[in-house]
Parts: C-alpha cells; structure tokens; sequence
C-alpha cells in the first residue's frame, strides 16, 4: 500500500521594516495555506525581526482576522537569524513540510502547487530563479555564490540562495543541527547539505520580480562584508564535514 503522504504546511516569513509590503505578501500567501489545511495544523508565521516601523502593528491587526496567521516578534538579528527561528518554530510544531518565502512582494504565490505536488518524490525542492528582474548585481552576486560553492564544496547548483523552498519535517531536523543559531546565510548551507549528502532534492523555475515597496537593504559595501565573512564560514564548514567523512 502507498504511503499517505502527512500533509501539514507552515510558510515562514522573515519581515523587517516591511509595513508596505507585510499586508498584501499576508494577503497573498494566506489562500496557499488555508487551501492546505485539511490537518488542521497549517499556519503562515511570520517572523519581525525586530522591525521599528508599523509592521508588528499591522500583524497585530491582521491575526484578529486570519486564525492561521502566527506572528512571531524577536530582537533584530538579519535575515539568517529569522529565518532561523521560523524553521525552529516550524519544526517545534511538528510542521509536516516548511516552505519559506521573503515579505517584499518578488515571488509569486501561483508557482507554490507545482512544488506542493511533486513533494512526495523529494525531501526538498528549491526554487530557480531563471527569470529575476531585481538588479544586476543580485544575478552576479547568485552566480559568483554559487561558482564559490562549487568550488569550495564540489556541489553545482542552479540556485543556492532562493527564498522559495519547500523542505520536509525531516531534512529540517537533519541539518538545523549543522548551522549556527544566528547563521547569515541559512539558505545556502541548507541547499548545499542537501546536495553534499545525495539527498532527494530537487529544482524547479520560479520567476523572481522586483520589490514592491519599502527599502531594500542590500548594497555592494554589504555584499562584499557578507562575502568575505561566507568564505571563512564555507571554509569551516568544509572542514566539518570533510572531518565528518573521514570518520564513516
């Protein structure tokens, strides 16, 4: 007899200082979540990061009104660091399956049932943003990563850092472990585990569209600070599990 596949769903959400766009991604992921719900046990959580603009307020507002919304306020610690605790808080739960999206409005809720679909062949499934219309610099800087991954790694990957990922209960537990609790660039090492390990993962196109409002706070002086600092970061990692085969 096939295996029923569990089917509880949490979206994370990591949000700072979104209030122009916190409502409208809510109002926009919310549907994905309820139409998945027949558990009982789904929820959208979003995590404000420590936001000093109206966000929490209107999360405030809008879980009086949305039942499977769940806020979650924590002191500023960047993205990685939300991220972070939406998973934790996930997995805590016992979430059957944990996707996580980013608050500015670039991606698209209509591509989520493709991965919802072929969940049952795959402990994780990425996003591939063959189509990103949010800067140059944005497509370079995804392209040298994953260049630097390859090399440092041995991994190739279309797409090491999107914000459209669906992951199983079980790939979480499994590597949660191996990152830092305020780790920059979950993301990335949760991807690269995956194909480190030979694991059931998989990549599926999404389009990627532009901010739709509020600031973004990504620059090339930032880039370059978080670049070097990945570098020692990967090098540590390597050495961990480069360690760890050696002891198998």
């Amino acid at each position: 007899m096939k295996k029923k596949i569990k089917n509880s769903l949490y979206i994370i959400i990591p949000a700072y200082n979104e209030a122009e766009n916190i409502e409208k991604t809510v109002r926009d992921w919310y549907p994905v979540v309820s139409s998945h719900n027949e558990s009982g046990f789904s929820r959208v959580v979003v995590v404000d990061d420590g936001s000093t603009d109206e966000t929490g307020a209107i999360l405030t507002r809008l879980e009086r009104e949305l039942e499977l919304l769940v806020p979650l306020k924590k002191e500023n610690g960047g993205h990685g660091s939300a991220v972070l605790s939406g998973y934790r808080f996930a997995v805590r739960a016992g979430a059957d399956w944990i996707f996580q999206t980013d608050s500015d409005g670039q991606t698209d809720p209509s591509g989520f049932e493709k991965f919802w679909r072929h969940r049952g062949g795959y402990d994780a499934l990425f996003g591939s943003r063959t189509d990103r219309r949010d800067g140059r610099l944005r497509v370079l800087t995804e392209k040298v990563l994953c260049a630097v991954l390859f090399l440092v790694f041995g991994v190739a990957l279309p797409d090491a850092n999107a914000p459209f990922r669906l992951m199983s209960r079980e790939y979480l537990v499994r590597y949660l472990k191996k990152i830092p609790e305020n780790y920059p660039l979950p993301n990335v090492m949760l991807t690269v585990f995956g194909a480190w390990y030979h694991d059931r993962i998989g990549f599926i196109r999404i389009p990627f569209g532009k901010r739709q409002g509020g600031t973004n706070s990504i620059h090339f002086r930032k880039i370059l600070r978080i670049g070097i600092r990945a570098l020692a970061d990967f090098a540590a990692f390597r050495r961990i599990l480069m360690r760890e085969a050696d002891t198998n």
